[in-house]
């Protein structure tokens, strides 16, 4: 048995923890997934740690090891109080309900449920606390996704965002077996790392690409106010694009430069 399987099992039994798929509970048990996460946080050389969703320590343990207490932030209400009596500090609650401008952190780090990653790569892409790096956990198709080109059936709202502010690589594969319980999907831990961005206004570019892929399948005009055609034929024409393009067409660069042009910069 691997030492992840074994914390695991010592742990569960030491808590009388069951696993909870409400909370989207899919325990890391692999020594070599771990070690890559951990490795990538290190090459980082965080100043103030930030872990969402602790659970029974597959990362925590170790990442403890290497830079003592830092903050924690637990849905599950039980392992909150385990946390707290390790002398961890510890939020409670869910991290898309967070108040995130009240969080001082410069390195986040996840072994996210399914469910909420791509919020949370959109959301920490827009908000003001600008940390520096994350290394996240997600389902292989949604990590695709953020690391999509252009003209591709994956290349979306979320690829758009975080290629805009992030540099992102790959650190890990993880397959189902590197878990407990086995999830049905095949997973891919990624690495954030912030970059320069012209915009400043992170909401609006947000909502005008939220815009552009309201429904991708039509021509990008379509999708655009009436008193934005006029702007958004000449640009196409000085891009010599045809006027029936579409958004997935655009690469980032040149969904940033539209953005602008309609913007009057």
């Amino acid at each position: 048995m691997s030492l992840a399987k074994d914390r695991l099992k010592n742990r569960m039994e030491a808590l009388s923890h069951y696993t909870k798929k409400a909370l989207g509970q899919n325990f890391l048990v692999s020594d070599v997934v771990i070690g890559r996460i951990i490795q990538a946080v290190d090459d980082e050389k965080p100043e103030k740690l930030l872990e969402i969703g602790p659970g029974l320590g597959a990362l925590t343990d170790l990442l403890i090891e290497k830079y003592g207490r830092y903050q924690l932030m637990e849905l599950d209400s039980s392992l909150v109080k385990f946390w707290e009596s390790q002398e961890m500090p510890v939020m409670e609650g869910d991290a898309l309900q967070a108040d995130w401008t009240k969080i001082d952190y410069d390195i986040l780090v996840s072994n996210l449920p399914y469910q909420i990653s791509s919020s949370i790569v959109i959301d920490r892409s827009i908000d003001q606390n600008q940390c520096r790096a994350m290394v996240l956990m997600f389902q292989k198709e949604v990590a695709q996704r953020i690391r999509a080109k252009h003209h591709t059936e994956e290349y979306g709202l979320l690829t758009v965002i975080a290629q805009e502010f992030w540099d992102i690589t790959t650190v890990s594969e993880a397959g189902p077996r590197d878990f407990n319980p086995a999830p049905r999907v095949a997973s891919r831990v990624l690495k954030f790392k912030r970059k320069e961005s012209p915009i400043a206004d992170r909401k609006d570019y947000l909502k005008f690409v939220k815009t552009c892929f309201q429904q991708r399948r039509r021509i990008l005009k379509s999708n655009l106010e009436s008193k934005l055609h006029e702007p958004f034929l000449t640009w196409v024409e000085k891009n010599k694009l045809s006027d029936k393009v579409r958004v997935e067409e655009l690469s980032i660069v040149q969904i940033r430069d539209l953005y602008f042009h309609l913007k009057g910069g």
